[in-house]
């Protein structure tokens, strides 16, 4: 690992190294990592080969022993660092949740076509879910009280990763491994990618059943990405049982994040907040 201190000690952003060596499935060597900045804040990074999980430990005053496990999107070819990422961690600790950032590998590796998921993601995902698990006592979390939140690629991605945790998608490393990769609840924000090209049906990866965790999920009817892709999600958890409440806003566009705006649709902050806490996640 990075880091062992514990962010809960620390104060500051702990980053973990995800994998104990090369991340599997790497065959190929890509460019080096690269961070795009606007006044000092890094707004996106690519070519990532190397994924950690940045961990942001909520005040010890008000910790409410909850984790997040957070998804940046950017089509799985860059990652939303600032405005899906680090503006979502500071949320989280505003509502006493311990937030950790996945940088996944982007973008698509050679041989992975646009239409098809990678593989990779899954299982940093996958991976990132064990490990926070595995550090709950250290972090001050309760291990069976640890969700994923994603937008866009990162919102397929929490989808992917709470319909998928049956079967792990690469082979066990260490103890981090034997802890379940399933997320308790999900929050999927204006997902992609979720449905097969011009039909209203869930891609295979996407295996919605009864065990699927509480799911929230908000979009916006004007989005680009086409709004059925959270709409069939819905329809199918539904169908499973699932609890799930769904936000579809009139206006919005894509990638409108957690940024205020005078738009219906940055209201889901305080939507999901309620959700939390009628399902019991958030006092």
């Amino acid at each position: 690992m990075l880091c062992t201190a514990s962010p809960a000690q620390a104060g500051e952003p702990v980053i973990l190294k995800l994998w104990p060596a090369k991340a599997p499935g790497e065959t190929v060597e890509i460019a080096a990592e690269k961070q795009t900045e606007k006044e000092g804040v890094v707004t996106s990074i690519t070519n990532v080969s190397e994924p950690t999980l940045k961990v942001y430990a909520a005040a010890k005053d008000s910790a409410s022993g909850i984790g997040l496990l957070v998804a940046p999107g950017g089509g799985y070819n860059v990652l939303a660092w600032d405005h899906e990422g680090e503006q979502i961690a500071k949320w989280a600790n505003s509502l006493g949740i311990t937030a950790g950032i996945l940088k996944y590998r982007v973008p698509r590796r050679p041989g992975t076509e646009k239409d098809q998921p990678p593989i990779g993601a899954l299982q940093d995902a996958q991976r990132a879910m064990s490990i926070m698990r595995a550090k709950a006592g250290e972090w001050g979390i309760d291990p069976a009280k640890i969700g994923m939140l994603g937008f866009s690629a990162g919102g397929h991605l929490t989808a992917w990763t709470s319909t998928n945790f049956d079967k792990r998608s690469y082979q066990a490393f260490d103890d981090a491994d034997k802890q379940s990769c399933r997320p308790d609840f999900a929050v999927i924000i204006y997902p992609g990618g979720t449905i097969v090209k011009d039909t209203f049906e869930l891609k295979p990866e996407i295996r919605v059943s009864d065990k699927t965790p509480p799911s929230f999920i908000a979009m916006a009817s004007d989005d680009r990405v086409n709004s059925d892709n959270c709409i069939a999600l819905y329809n199918a958890m539904k169908k499973a049982g699932v609890p799930v409440e769904m936000h579809l806003y009139a206006k919005g566009g894509h990638g409108f994040g957690i940024r205020p705006t005078a738009g219906p649709a940055a209201t889901w902050p305080k939507r999901c907040e309620e959700w939390m806490k009628v399902m019991g996640w958030v006092k």
